[in-house]
């Protein structure tokens, strides 16, 4: 029988803090949610599914300290992408030297897949520098390391492309990218809180398909049920947005992550692991027909 574990989840009114919240509640266990804003929508579901709402912020020690002192496992993860990478790596070795201070039992580090690999990337290695501290901590820890989303299909940088027919990527429409759907992430972490001392001190770069832009383009054509077409973006029109990221979709076409998904899917059976078509088939296709009011 499980033990029933009570787990800090921070970042949990975002999409993977939120998998994570979501598949440990389904699984009976006791979740805190971290939250700067307890009053959003999105805490109040997650307090009406059964999540405890704590304040705070992962700059601030204290409330991190204060919301971890009372669990056994906390989950950490940034957002380069909200806070930028210099301030990313200050808040997350703050948080982890939080749960230290605070006794927590397990500290399980999102990272991201090859982040300690050298990739160059900016936001890859401001994660890997949070990876190292949590290491040097001496406390029990695991990091979980997810390759690309596969909602960053439907993201806010990607739907609009999507409503026009286009499935638009800065990489070469044959090569290959390993994906990974945020429920598995979810329920990857949930499985790394209930293996606890078997995963103490383990990485895992995580993925659970591996297809080409244009492979993806022909998914969701079946899917959405109209013609989606692959559409390269030059690497100078990606740089002009992003030089951080230009540097990974450079990485991405010359490297690439190197998940093991075979081993994953034997190692770690219960979870899904869907692939995108899988998840193309269970998405909620009729957002391409709503309009966004912010344009």
């Amino acid at each position: 029988m499980t033990t029933r574990r009570s787990v800090l989840v921070t970042g949990a009114t975002g999409q993977q803090g939120g998998a994570v919240a979501r598949a440990l509640l389904s699984r009976g266990h006791l979740v805190k949610a971290l939250t700067r804003k307890p009053d959003s929508d999105v805490a109040r579901r997650l307090a009406s599914a059964g999540a405890d709402i704590a304040t705070g912020d992962l700059g601030d020690e204290t409330s991190v300290r204060k919301a971890a002192s009372s669990v056994d496992t906390m989950f950490l993860m940034g957002n380069s992408y909200e806070a930028g990478t210099e301030e990313e790596t200050r808040q997350g070795i703050i948080a982890a030297d939080a749960a230290k201070a605070a006794g927590v039992g397990h500290l399980i580090y999102s990272s991201v897949a090859d982040a300690d690999k050298k990739t160059g990337i900016p936001h890859f290695e401001s994660k890997y520098l949070v990876e190292e501290h949590v290491v040097g901590l001496g406390i029990p820890y695991t990091i979980s390391a997810p390759a690309a989303f596969m909602e960053n299909v439907v993201a806010p940088w990607s739907i609009g492309g999507l409503r026009q027919g286009a499935h638009a990527f800065a990489m070469p429409p044959r090569r290959a990218l390993q994906l990974v759907a945020l429920a598995d992430i979810g329920t990857f972490v949930a499985s790394l809180v209930e293996r606890r001392e078997q995963v103490f001190g383990k990485r895992f770069d995580i993925a659970g398909d591996e297809l080409s832009g244009e492979e993806q383009a022909q998914i969701l054509s079946r899917a959405i049920g109209r013609q989606i077409n692959y559409q390269e973006i030059p690497i100078a029109a990606a740089r002009q947005q992003s030089e951080d990221a230009a540097l990974m979709f450079e990485w991405f076409d010359r490297v690439g992550y190197d998940v093991d998904i075979a081993a994953l899917q034997r190692d770690f059976p219960e979870v899904r692991w869907h692939s995108l078509a899988d998840w193309a088939r269970e998405f909620d296709w009729s957002v391409l027909d709503r309009t966004s009011s912010a344009g």
